[in-house]
């Protein structure tokens, strides 16, 4: 799946593995508590290319309506992969909905995380997962410590059906 990155040239891209550990950790069951972590990815001038996601952690905060994360835990993931070459671009949480959006509180944690990092990015990816097969079921957006931009799909691109099971993922 392939998203334009608003006028800027650019595009944010999920490898086949990413998007098959979200479908892992959606909410379809009412007893699903919300999951999370971080997303790295490999970066050039053309593509952002997410090639890993982390979490849930066994030291996360997590229930039906909440995902708090182990910070200390993250510290940890964002040195390993930094030193593999991977970026850290953004997080990642789940939504027991359809059809996922971001919370006043989701929109705040972005900004204020952006805000507080050192990088040179100019901003950083939010993905919620919700529970529908993608891509309709995926909200992405990036935020850039002021507001937060839903991004669209490249329809140049293949998109495919992402369905519990077996997914089909180019």
């Amino acid at each position: 799946m392939r998203y334009k990155i608003g006028i800027s040239g650019q595009s944010l891209s999920f490898a086949s593995s990413v998007l098959e550990h979200f479908i892992r950790h959606r909410q379809t069951r009412f007893w699903r508590a919300e999951a999370g972590g971080l997303l790295f990815a490999k970066v050039s001038p053309e593509v952002i290319d997410v090639v890993t996601a982390t979490g849930p952690r066994s030291t996360d905060g997590r229930s039906r309506w909440r995902y708090s994360p182990d910070r200390e835990a993250e510290q940890r993931e964002i040195d390993l992969f930094h030193a593999q070459g991977q970026h850290l671009v953004g997080f990642w949480h789940t939504h027991p909905e359809m059809f996922p959006s971001p919370s006043k509180m989701d929109s705040d944690s972005i900004t204020e995380s952006f805000r507080m990092s050192k990088h040179q990015l100019n901003g950083f990816v939010q993905v919620i997962v919700g529970q529908h097969q993608f891509p309709p079921g995926l909200y992405v957006g990036v935020g850039d410590g002021s507001q937060v931009y839903r991004l669209s799909l490249d329809h140049e691109c293949r998109i495919p059906t992402v369905s519990p099971g077996r997914p089909e993922l180019p």
